[in-house]
């Protein structure tokens, strides 16, 4: 079963964000990284609070994350609304392993290892090939 558990909010000042976020909902941080992104937990649901580096781009929410059990299965579903298969997120990237829009054009990220924890794409490459070799 598929739920939203994450979405990312673009923002001139992330750092001004995560005090407001930490300080009004007592929201914790999972991670800082080095482009200015800080990503945040209520425990149910993470924030990533993402730098707002296009001039005239407006702040403001720019994805939703969802857990997912399967991705070839998602990937199925997604090809009989005409939708492109989910792209591969670059590999910096901790958290979604990929990324899709639906019909009106709307971005959102697919994992199967979920928000909570770091995980870069290396890692899930060792995982698979320890399940390989079990």
């Amino acid at each position: 079963m598929a739920k939203i558990k994450h979405i990312g909010i673009i923002s001139i000042d992330p750092a001004r964000l995560a005090e407001f976020y930490e300080q009004v909902f007592d929201m914790k941080v999972l991670h800082r990284s080095k482009t200015g992104a800080v990503y945040m937990t209520d425990g149910y649901m993470n924030i990533a609070l993402l730098p707002n580096k296009a001039e005239g781009k407006p702040n403001g929410l720019n994805h939703f994350g969802i857990h997912i059990d399967d991705q070839q299965e998602t990937a199925g579903r997604l090809d009989k609304f005409g939708i492109a298969p989910p792209a591969d997120r670059p590999a910096d990237r901790p958290f979604a392993e990929k990324r899709a829009t639906d019909p009106d054009g709307n971005n959102f990220d697919l994992s199967v290892h979920g928000f909570e924890s770091i995980e870069y794409a290396a890692h899930r490459k060792k995982k698979q090939v320890k399940k390989i070799d079990a």
